[in-house]
């Protein structure tokens, strides 16, 4: 008998296939409240972090960019000021409530022009080998079901000498922010997901899958695995966020 190909999904185990589909149930309920749950759940905090991201990235007039599981377009938005009219910023999702709340809001700020909206899964990319300058995922490589694939996705995609930013909950550095991160994840968010988006399973998951999460150098290690190069990550916010970044040499 053939065995399951299993991962987690939180705390619990699953198959793949049923990740994929509790991972999509959980983004299609929050897509509405998202921005304003990033807002109240990090104090506004993600503002800074996707600036750093975005400091990071190198972008320039004429690149094109993929952001990947780009959701709502914080960092699509960024990205658009950067490579100006002659470049391409593919904001990609596999969630299509979270794609048409990017969507709409992109066309709100009349930055249609630059972007394009594909729903597609991380693991299978519809691009061209070597076709982007640039790619970013802020805060979904931990809600993909094989992650390996993913990365090794991104890396087919990037061309020489492109990089690539993955911004995520990591592991704090130090023993008391540890316990008090835990608390509030396991106590506050929860609650908030119940109040504001009238969904408290969604915020334990959420809370759950990053602690599932591979940490800094499990994940820079991953990285290299999967034939980025350079790799070094910055810890942010003593560690609770940390941007990770390789390159594609040529």
């Amino acid at each position: 008998m053939k065995d399951i190909d299993t991962t987690h999904f939180g705390y619990q185990k699953v198959n793949c296939e049923e990740k994929t589909e509790r991972v999509g149930e959980v983004f299609h309920s929050v897509a509405r409240k998202y921005d304003l749950m990033n807002d109240l759940m990090s104090f506004g905090i993600h503002r800074l972090w996707k600036r750093f991201t975005l400091e990071l990235s190198g972008v320039r007039y004429g690149h094109k960019v993929l952001d990947l599981a780009g959701g709502t377009g914080d960092l699509s938005i960024k990205f658009t000021r950067c490579v100006g009219s002659e470049g391409l910023v593919v904001l990609c999702d596999i969630n299509s409530s979270m794609l048409e709340v990017g969507r709409d809001r992109i066309l709100d700020k009349g930055y249609s022009s630059q972007v394009e909206f594909i729903q597609a899964n991380a693991e299978r990319l519809p691009f061209a080998d070597g076709y982007f300058d640039c790619i970013t995922i802020g805060f979904g490589l931990r809600n993909v079901t094989r992650m390996e694939k993913a990365l090794q996705e991104m890396q087919r995609v990037l061309k020489p000498g492109g990089r690539v930013l993955i911004l995520e909950f990591s592991k704090p550095r130090y023993a008391w922010l540890n316990k008090m991160y835990d608390r509030y994840s396991f106590s506050v968010l929860p609650r908030l997901g119940r109040w504001i988006a009238r969904d408290e399973h969604s915020y334990r998951y959420l809370a759950e899958s990053i602690r599932m999460h591979p940490d800094q150098n499990r994940l820079k290690h991953l990285m290299e695995s999967c034939g980025f190069r350079r790799c070094h990550y910055y810890n942010l916010t003593g560690g609770i966020v940390a941007v990770h970044r390789g390159f594609k040499l040529a």
